[in-house]
């Protein structure tokens, strides 16, 4: 397996780096896209390098992976044990020469694409034999084309669950329960977690079977929610929240002109996290929490104890959230199987990419002289170069 190594990002004044602050609460958010979690590997391996670790990480499927494999290891050890395992589901294929022009890496990809599909990923998941319409009828080997117990092993070697459930950071990892339908939080706050919580995470079908816990099955939470934003918002706070949130598929997005193009267009937009409307109507909740503590202080003692001011005063006013989105934005050559094309090629062009958007956003003037507040919800979109990836702070 090969261990070459990017450079290393110029490291900023720590002075600079106003998420570093500790009255605030630093959270992570990572979402599901499969191969394309390599940009999140790289978003914060340049986040290491110049801010304290987060307070809590949170995340679906591959998003969840790679959570677990941040609060499953020491401070000094997490973006190796990440490159690790993302040098390891890339290793099916040699490294090719470099090949970033027209038909030549579409072909690449597709050919790497075609190769998982056929004979699985290291590490990761491989396919099942006897094939899935030969096992018998009844069994989780029924309903789902690949094994993914390379990927437990990989998992138990690559995490350490007791330190998860020391308390130190706090891991959340969603999944959906398959028998009702609902969308459940897996959460080191609440509850004891192995390596069962995070596979169910991951558990996309039918490539992959539920996974069993305590009695009930789950899928992967990418069939609900893609992102764990909004029940990362939905938790009480007691300080400022900084959420760093990395998406891997963009909401915003061209007109097809081809039929692959329709197909790509609609993975993006059905796995995007839709930041901009979970944040708005964070925001549109705080103004009302806000407006309604202002009329109960107006109104006189006798009515205080009304069931419909009591109800009034129960709407949290919550501390001020800042959000920084960082969204990986496609390779005019990647199509609709850029979430399962895992060549080391692609792999190492997404860690890279996320190392510059965070390098990028740390350095911003937008960010770095951004105004405390003490309540609202503002969006940071400081990485694209296009019309739609611009700064969307919006003030409280």
């Amino acid at each position: 397996m090969s261990t070459a190594q990017s450079p290393r990002l110029p490291r900023p004044r720590a002075a600079s780096v106003r998420h570093a602050d500790t009255d605030e609460e630093f959270i992570l958010v990572l979402q599901g896209g499969g191969a394309l979690g390599a940009y999140q590997a790289g978003v914060f391996e340049a986040m290491s390098q110049v801010a304290r670790p987060p307070d809590w990480v949170a995340g679906i499927s591959i998003g969840a992976i790679n959570a677990a494999l941040i609060a499953g290891n020491p401070v000094a050890q997490r973006a190796d044990r990440m490159r690790e395992f993302w040098e390891l589901v890339s290793s099916a294929l040699p490294q090719p020469p470099m090949i970033n022009f027209g038909r030549a890496r579409e072909a690449l990809n597709e050919t790497s694409a075609s190769q998982v599909m056929l004979f699985g990923v290291p590490g990761f998941f491989k396919p099942r034999f006897p094939p899935a319409p030969f096992q018998p009828v009844g069994t989780l080997e029924a309903i789902s084309y690949y094994d993914t117990s390379p990927l437990a092993e990989t998992l138990e070697r690559l995490i350490d669950f007791d330190r998860i459930n020391s308390g130190a950071m706090r891991l959340s990892v969603g999944a959906v329960n398959v028998r009702t339908g609902n969308f459940e939080y897996f959460d080191s706050a609440r509850q004891r977690l192995d390596v069962r919580h995070i596979m169910a995470s991951g558990a996309l079908p039918p490539g992959f079977a539920p996974v069993e816990i305590d009695g009930e099955h789950f899928w992967d939470g990418g069939l609900v929610s893609n992102t764990p934003l909004q029940y990362v918002l939905d938790q009480r706070g007691k300080r400022r929240r900084v959420v760093f949130q990395v998406d891997l598929f963009a909401a915003v997005g061209a007109l097809p002109t081809t039929l692959p193009e329709v197909t790509e267009r609609e993975k993006d937009i059905r796995f995007s996290s839709r930041t901009r409307l979970t944040t708005t109507n964070e925001l549109d909740r705080q103004v009302i929490a806000q407006a309604a503590q202002r009329l109960i202080a107006k109104l006189p003692p006798g009515l205080r104890n009304d069931p419909d001011v009591l109800a009034l005063s129960r709407i949290r006013c919550e501390h001020a959230v800042d959000v920084v989105h960082l969204i990986y934005r496609s390779k005019h050559y990647e199509s609709q199987s850029k979430d399962y094309e895992f060549s080391r090629l692609s792999m190492h062009e997404h860690w890279d990419a996320g190392r510059a958007d965070m390098a990028h956003t740390l350095h911003d003037p937008r960010w770095l002289q951004r105004e405390r507040h003490a309540h609202g919800v503002r969006v940071f979109d400081l990485t694209g170069d296009s019309p739609h990836s611009h700064n969307t702070e919006t003030p409280s």
